[in-house]
């Protein structure tokens, strides 16, 4: 016996007020508008930052394609620039949530087992930014 549930849109639509319908648009209009303004926070950068450990490792430019091995706390990361973006190839790390994250072109990528961070940004040294008091 299979039963089947059908609805039709006005039975969805019937206990919703004019309120409801307004609040719906409003959270879909703030949701869209997240994805444009993530582009100003996290403006593309220009080169590529790499720290083991806490220490830098290696700086690169974003517009060379290159592929490089980093020695981290538990073995090799492979990290790949191409086309402007970046991703980490492959990891040690049980869980590979780092390789999962795929291309990015602005922000960072962390292999915390393996702690191999991944910083994309300008071209300004670290000390130059000024300190909030969330990182410290």
């Amino acid at each position: 016996m299979r039963l089947e549930v059908r609805r039709g849109k006005k039975e969805i639509t019937e206990g919703t007020t004019v309120a409801d319908k307004l609040l719906i648009v409003a959270l879909m209009i703030i949701s869209l508008s997240g994805f444009i303004f993530i582009k100003n926070v996290f403006p593309q950068g220009t080169d590529v930052r790499i720290e083991v450990n806490g220490k830098s490792a290696y700086r690169l430019p974003l517009n060379t394609d290159t592929t490089i091995s980093v020695k981290g706390v538990i073995g090799d990361t492979v990290v790949e620039i191409k086309n402007r973006k970046v991703r980490i190839k492959e990891s040690p790390c049980p869980n590979k949530i780092c390789i999962h994250n795929g291309w990015v072109d602005r922000g960072a990528i962390v292999c915390l087992p393996n702690k191999v961070m991944v910083f994309i940004g300008g071209s300004e040294d670290r000390q130059n930014k000024t300190i909030d008091a969330i990182a410290g």
